[in-house]
């Protein structure tokens, strides 16, 4: 029994796949609940494609403390990056940062493209 646990709480890591919500939870929230869409992937990466409305804040500067958060800290937040594994941890540290309703797009981009969602792309300079 307890191998059987053990291999339910590790299968999300060993499939590739993380805890989080739904593509389409997520277009719920920001359509119903106002949450925002933030992109915690490097500038490059977000640069190259990204969801639609999403602001990009990578991880790097939420760990240091980014200036780009609402300062409604009950607004909902709805992250993403490339497979959803900067989002998790993004969402870990804005939680210790006070916000109350955060969460992850469940495979991230790969997933909000399969479920052909818009994206868009920052044009070159």
């Amino acid at each position: 029994m307890a191998l059987g646990s053990g291999l339910a709480l590790l299968w999300p890591s060993l499939s590739g796949k993380t805890n989080g919500v739904s593509t389409a939870e997520a277009v719920r929230l920001m359509n119903r609940e106002k949450a925002v869409l933030i992109d915690v992937s490097e500038p490059a990466e977000f640069a190259a494609g990204h969801a639609s409305g999403a602001r990009n804040l990578p991880l790097g500067q939420i760990e240091a403390g980014a200036k780009g958060l609402p300062s409604n800290k009950t607004l909902p937040l709805v992250l993403l990056c490339v497979s959803g594994a900067r989002a998790n941890r993004a969402a870990q540290l804005l939680r210790k940062l006070g916000h109350e309703n955060v969460v992850v797009v469940a495979g991230g981009m790969n997933a909000w493209r399969e479920a052909n969602l818009p994206t868009e792309k920052v044009a070159a300079a």
